[in-house]
């Protein structure tokens, strides 16, 4: 996000296996996205499932709920001297 309203708040997670990155959750597109064959199967399975729900969540149970911490503690402290 780039503002403290976090109106733009986006979480992306990936998961990675020997360093490719095969899929990834964006919270913006709202699905599970697959990048090789193995992460296109996984991506349609995890899409119908239970952790499509849990990954929805997951934006506002912890990136919305810390993001003002964050903000506050290292944002806001940027070009700070000392």
């Amino acid at each position: 996000y780039s503002s403290k309203d976090l109106h733009g708040i986006e979480l992306i997670d990936s998961y990675v296996f020997n360093q490719a990155e095969y899929i990834r959750f964006n919270s913006t597109v709202g699905k599970f996205v697959g990048y090789t064959e193995h992460g296109v199967k996984n991506a349609e399975t995890w899409n119908k499932g239970s952790e499509l729900v849990q990954e929805l969540g997951e934006l506002e149970r912890v990136c919305k709920r810390n993001a003002a911490i964050y903000y506050g503690a290292v944002l806001d402290k940027t070009g700070e001297q000392g």
